[in-house]
């Protein structure tokens, strides 16, 4: 179905719930709150989907996204181990998760409009507007969240989330 292998519907599920995982820990916090639940979700979510990425991939483009999914990602969880207040730390790990659930969002919407319906996808050109209009909508949308996560860290009181 969709013309997903076996391994590559292992990729696709194991990273799916990163996204509603993303979504509520936004909603309910402003940003990807790593020390919760949700965060453990997305993290393992995230780390399997960018894993996998290596084994299903076709795109050369895909295993530099995979790397940079997995270095932003450690990164993101890492830096709240810093020596470094935490009025510090925050900044740079809502950015960097901010920017891992980007970088499975590009893929994630061009795998479905390449694939959905199945046998007539929406898109069949790499090049096609309504692919890049999608990705440009996805790039302007983290651009105005992080602005907005960012503009709201600066109005709370500083406490750890």
């Amino acid at each position: 179905m969709f013309g997903i292998s076996p391994l590559g519907w292992i990729h696709t599920i194991g990273s799916l719930p990163a996204i509603p995982a993303a979504a509520c820990m936004i909603l309910r916090h402003g940003r990807i709150t790593p020390r919760n639940w949700l965060g453990k979700v997305y993290f393992l979510s995230m780390l399997l989907g960018a894993t996998t990425v290596f084994l299903v991939a076709h795109q050369p483009i895909s295993y530099g996204i995979g790397t940079a999914t997995i270095v932003l990602l450690l990164a993101g969880y890492g830096v709240a181990a810093l020596p470094l207040p935490r009025s510090l730390t925050i900044y740079p790990e809502t950015i960097l998760l901010s920017v891992t659930a980007f970088l499975l969002m590009v893929p994630t919407v061009s795998e479905i409009l390449r694939r959905v319906p199945d046998g007539h996808p929406l898109v069949t050109d790499l090049k096609s507007p309504v692919l890049l209009g999608a990705q440009g909508f996805l790039l302007a949308a983290l651009i105005v969240g992080v602005t907005a996560q960012i503009i709201h860290l600066r109005r709370r009181p500083p406490v750890g989330a």
